[in-house]
C-alpha cells in the first residue's frame, strides 16, 4: 500500500483530515516523563480521530541518540493503518540527498516526509523514487518570515514563487506522490493552490497556535472529494494540558477539532 492509499484508508476510517504533530518539548511535559512515554500516550487517546501523525525530528534531534532512540519507538508503535510523516524538511544534493532519503525512509521507516525544493529537481529525486512514499514539497510554509522569498514576484508572468514551486512539484509527480505543503496563515494562497492543483494532497500546517482559521482551511483546503488535506495541529492538542491528564485533555481537543473539521465539511 501506498501513501495515498494509506492516508486514504484512515481518513475514511476514522472519518478524520487532522494530523497530530508529535513534537515533544520536555519543558512542556509533565516532569520526570520520557519521549515515548508521552508519545504513547498521545497515540493511545488519538490513534482513532487522525489521518496522520507528523513528529518533527528537530525535536528528537534536540535530544540527541535519547530522542532519536524515542522516534524510531514512536513510528513503529504508531498503528500500521496510520501513515506517518517525518517533518524533516531536508533539502541537498547528490549523495548527501540520497543518504537523507535513506535515513527518512529506510531508517525511520516514515511513510511520508517534507522536503525543501530550494536546490531544485536533483535535491528532490532521491525522495520522489521511493514511490510507495509520500514526499511533501514547501511551498507557502505558514510562518511570518516566508514573505520573504515566497511572495517573490518572478519572470515576465509575474508569479509569485510559491507558485512557480506548485508548478514545478506538478512537473516532478511522475510516480503521483508528491504533495505541497500549504500554510493555514495564507488562505488565499491555499484557494489558489487547490483550483490549480486539484488533486495533490496537501499538508496543512498553522492551525491553532498559529492562528489559521479552521472553516477556512476545509473550505479551501480539500479536494472535490472532501479529501487529501492533512490538517495538522501539535501544540494545541499535545500540550492540552501538562498535568497528569494530558493523554486525556489531548483526546479532547483532538475529538473537538476532528468534529469541527466535520462539520464544515458537511456544509461544502
Amino acid at each position: 500500500m501506498n501513501f495515498i492509499e494509506k492516508l486514504t484508508n484512515a481518513t475514511q476510517k476514522n472519518k478524520s483530515l487532522l494530523c497530530v504533530g508529535l513534537d515533544p518539548n520536555p519543558e512542556w511535559m509533565p516532569e520526570n516523563m520520557g519521549i515515548f512515554e508521552f508519545n504513547k500516550a498521545i497515540i493511545d487517546a488519538t490513534s482513532d480521530l487522525v489521518c496522520a501523525y507528523k513528529p518533527n525530528l528537530a525535536f528528537y534531534e534536540a535530544l540527541g541518540n535519547e530522542g532519536l532512540d524515542a522516534l524510531k519507538q514512536t513510528v513503529k508503535y504508531i498503528p500500521d493503518h496510520i501513515p506517518v510523516i517525518g517533518d524533516a524538511k531536508r533539502g541537498d544534493i547528490g549523495n548527501t540527498a540520497k543518504a537523507y532519503a535513506k535515513a527518512i525512509f529506510s531508517h525511520f521507516g516514515f511513510d511520508a516526509t517534507t522536503v525543501n525544493p530550494y536546490l531544485g529537481f536533483d535535491s528532490i529525486e532521491p525522495f520522489i523514487q521511493y514511490r510507495d512514499k509520500g514526499v511533501f514539497i514547501l511551498c507557502r510554509t505558514s510562518n511570518a518570515g516566508a514573505l520573504d522569498f515566497q511572495a517573490l514576484h518572478l519572470g515576465e508572468q509575474g508569479k509569485p514563487l510559491f507558485e512557480i514551486v506548485a508548478l514545478k512539484a506538478s512537473e516532478w509527480n511522475t510516480y503521483g506522490n508528491i504533495g505541497l505543503v500549504v500554510g493555514a496563515t495564507y488562505p488565499e494562497e491555499l484557494r489558489l493552490i487547490r483550483q490549480s492543483h486539484p488533486d495533490m494532497p496537501l499538508l496543512i500546517p498553522g492551525i491553532g497556535a498559529q492562528g489559521g482559521d479552521l472553516a477556512t482551511v476545509v473550505r479551501y483546503g480539500v479536494d472535490t472529494q472532501g479529501q487529501k488535506a492533512i490538517i495538522n495541529s501539535s501544540r494545541q492538542i499535545i500540550y492540552a494540558s501538562q498535568g497528569k491528564d494530558f493523554a486525556q485533555a489531548a483526546r479532547r481537543v483532538a475529538s473537538e477539532l476532528r468534529d469541527q473539521i466535520n462539520s464544515y465539511l458537511s456544509t461544502l
